[in-house]
């Protein structure tokens, strides 16, 4: 079957043939119906051995970490038990060992085997077929198209864990701020309109992304993420500022702006991946009694959740399809930021 594999450390992903997987006794395998694409894979080649070494990565293996597709095999009778064949699902996108004590308190996000996975070290899901644990690594789909659910398993988790974080602090009268419209934020906009009373303010660089978000239900969107924001978010939030931000760029221009813009006893919530840094001095860096945390990936209480809003139709995915024979296309309009939705791969049949 066709793959989108690193073959080797500091070498591009490329297609390549390789055998279809089997499960072994736990796992199931599945038939990818579709795999979203993240800013994440864009820096897998640059990972150097002795970094993925110390991940546990081992090369080769097939990128993707966003899957949903349909039950096509169980490596065991048990396994066989948590699914028919046929059966549509989303793949829990980090890995966890169920375990471990974070795992045992519902954080499995925290879990330490969660730094190897599929498509991060391990086979993921741009390839026709992907092995799963059967039970805690797929949620069953009710109504979901698999393809619309793939983005949901990553960039629609992980934006929800953030904003699942921030929901004590946003009350009625309360503002929320989002950095970022893009893949996460997109989502985390739907996320806060349907979880909460706050009204909510979009940033972001990109005209098209602004007109997306009001299009998903931000009551504001204000253009860039510079020093020269901050005036604009004082006079939409007043002067109360903003009492929760989430910050999916993370570069130092966009958490400057982000901390700026929070009012004493808020909540920022780092989650891009950019490269940036928060400081932290003496007095005036950041707002008192403010609650800052920063994290990757999220839970599969959170995927649980999501998939529930998206079926009842409080959310919605918005997709841009793209063959697998399409891949290096796919990812040059995800770099250009050309897309509208989520990128999702589609694999021949």
């Amino acid at each position: 079957m066709p793959a989108y594999r690193l073959t080797d450390w500091l070498q591009q992903p490329t297609l390549v043939d390789i055998t279809v997987p089997r499960p072994g006794p736990g796992e199931v395998l599945v038939r990818v119906a579709g795999n979203g694409l993240c800013h994440s894979d864009l820096t897998m080649h640059q990972i150097p051995a002795e970094i993925g070494a110390t991940l546990g990565w081992r090369v080769p293996f097939t990128l993707g970490h966003e899957i949903a597709g349909w039950i096509a095999d169980a490596g065991d009778e048990a396994a066989a038990a948590t699914a028919a064949p046929g059966t549509p699902v989303a793949l829990v996108s980090p890995a966890s060992c169920g375990r471990c004590r974070y795992c045992l308190r519902g954080l499995d996000s925290a879990c330490p085997d969660g730094l190897a996975g599929r498509g991060y070290g391990r086979d993921g899901g741009l390839a026709p077929y992907v092995i799963a644990p059967a039970g805690r690594g797929v949620v069953p789909l009710t109504t979901l198209d698999p393809v619309e659910a793939a983005p949901l398993t990553d960039a629609g988790a992980t934006s929800y864990h953030a904003v699942r974080r921030a929901l004590p602090r946003l009350g009625p009268g309360s503002w929320a701020v989002v950095l970022g419209a893009g893949g996460l934020g997109a989502f985390a906009i739907q996320h806060l309109k349907a979880l909460s009373a706050a009204q909510v303010v979009a940033v972001d660089r990109s005209a098209g992304r602004r007109a997306l978000a009001r299009e998903l239900g931000a009551d504001e969107a204000i253009d860039g993420i510079t020093a020269d924001t901050t005036p604009d978010l004082a006079d939409v939030c007043g002067a109360q500022a903003a009492d929760v931000v989430l910050d999916f760029v993370g570069t130092d221009a966009s958490i400057a702006t982000g901390l700026r813009a929070l009012a004493p006893a808020g909540a920022f919530g780092l989650v891009g991946a950019a490269g940036g840094t928060l400081r932290r001095g003496w007095y005036g860096t950041l707002p008192r009694e403010a609650e800052i945390f920063t994290f990757q990936g999220s839970t599969i209480a959170d995927l649980q959740d999501v998939i529930a809003l998206a079926e009842a139709g409080r959310i919605r995915p918005l997709v841009d399809r793209f063959s697998l024979a399409d891949i290096d296309e796919a990812y040059a309009a995800l770099a250009a930021g050309a897309l509208h939705g989520r990128a999702v791969v589609i694999p021949p049949t």
